[in-house]
């Protein structure tokens, strides 16, 4: 059977990346695949139409780009209008939200779509390579840092003038995970002085290697799969007792903490941004799932008695250039264990085909959607 590989312009609001780029369309068609690229669909990530041309790639128009289908690469999860026209028994990769509007899966599973979601890639070290999660959120990590720069009225770096010397800002990274190590990175490459906060005391080390103050609130919370577990009360409670000094003294406080299908925990409160300097800023990248601080608007920015909160959304999306190349890698490192002798081996034996594995032969594979959707139809 042939392969043909198919990417449709992406319709999210404000969406700028793409699911392919030109560099990674000559690595699949040496592995025997066809790849077709809906006209426009890499314009707003700096490819266009002859870049993908000259790299071997069929341009379409979106009329025709699933006619011949095989495999179909997008960023965020399809519309309705997309799935109606994917070719049944095809293979959709891309990010699926599993956790939310379930009910495309219905749709899914009676075209017997092989659907795999990139945000259930487990953490193991194997699937490193297809670890979109994690090459988005570095993404994220750093330009939330000079987000936070662009709206603080303060020079990150110390600077010494003729008319005196200007201190350096005080910035708090509140998760020190992927996206909060590489803010940790950005914010000290301009000079911050960086405090990082994170219940996981593992990850201390690795905050003070890249040359910040770890926060150490005598809290162990590793949960699994590399996140945090959920705090008791008691713990929250120190937690915000102790945070709250390390916010006010904070020029610039960057929320990072989020577990994908969960929401977002609330670590800074009303009070602690009150007890804030005027002038400070926060930016809370967690603003998708609901936000780090009480008072975060998502996809907006506020003023609260003079402090600066800024929710951004989908933060990978305005880096769009080197964020689709991130992720045209992962998924070409993810088609890499389906791909063999030009032709899709779907092993239902490999763990990283597995846990990403939603919909397949006209079933619903996944245990938490399945559940969800039988609830919701009880």
């Amino acid at each position: 059977m042939s392969i043909t590989i198919s990417v449709p312009r992406e319709t999210r609001s404000g969406e700028q990346r793409v699911a392919l780029v030109p560099e990674i369309v000559k690595k699949l068609i040496a592995l025997g695949a066809a790849v077709q690229v809906q006209s426009g669909a890499g314009e707003l990530a700096g490819y266009s139409d002859g870049d993908y041309s000259a790299a071997g790639a069929s341009i379409c128009s979106e009329a025709d780009l699933m006619r011949s289908a095989t495999i179909v690469l997008t960023v965020n999860p399809p519309d309705h209008q997309l799935i109606e026209h994917l070719p049944e028994h095809a293979v959709l990769i891309g990010y699926l939200n599993p956790w939310s509007d379930t009910e495309r899966f219905r749709a899914l599973q009676h075209k017997h779509i092989s659907a795999f979601s990139m945000e259930m890639v487990p953490r193991i070290s194997r699937a490193q390579a297809m670890d979109a999660l994690s090459s988005q959120a570095s993404i994220a990590g750093y330009k939330v840092v000079l987000m936070a720069a662009s709206l603080s009225g303060k020079f990150f770096p110390m600077l010494t003038t003729a008319a005196g010397t200007v201190r350096p800002s005080k910035v708090l990274i509140i998760g020190a995970g992927v996206a909060g190590l590489q803010a940790i990175a950005t914010a000290r490459r301009l000079g911050a002085i960086v405090e990082a906060y994170d219940v996981r005391a593992a990850v201390k080390e690795q905050v003070e290697s890249l040359g910040a103050k770890f926060v150490d609130i005598n809290i162990k919370a590793e949960g699994s799969g590399g996140y945090a577990r959920e705090l008791t009360a008691d713990e929250k409670q120190l937690q915000q007792d102790i945070l709250a000094r390390h916010v006010a003294a904070s020029d610039v406080v960057i929320c990072t903490a989020a577990i994908p299908g969960r929401p977002s925990p609330r670590i800074i409160t009303k009070a602690m941004v009150e007890a804030m300097k005027g002038g400070s800023v926060i930016v809370d990248l967690a603003a998708e799932g609901g936000g780090n601080c009480e008072l975060t608007q998502a996809g907006q920015n506020i003023v609260h008695q003079r402090v600066t909160i800024a929710g951004p959304l989908n933060v990978p999306g305005t880096v769009p250039n080197h964020a689709s190349e991130l992720y045209a890698k992962n998924l070409l490192n993810m088609l890499g264990l389906m791909i063999k002798d030009s032709a899709i081996h779907i092993d239902l034996e490999d763990q990283i085909i597995k846990d990403s594995l939603i919909t397949h032969a006209g079933d619903i594979v996944n245990a938490a959607v399945r559940d969800r959707l039988q609830n919701a139809g009880a």
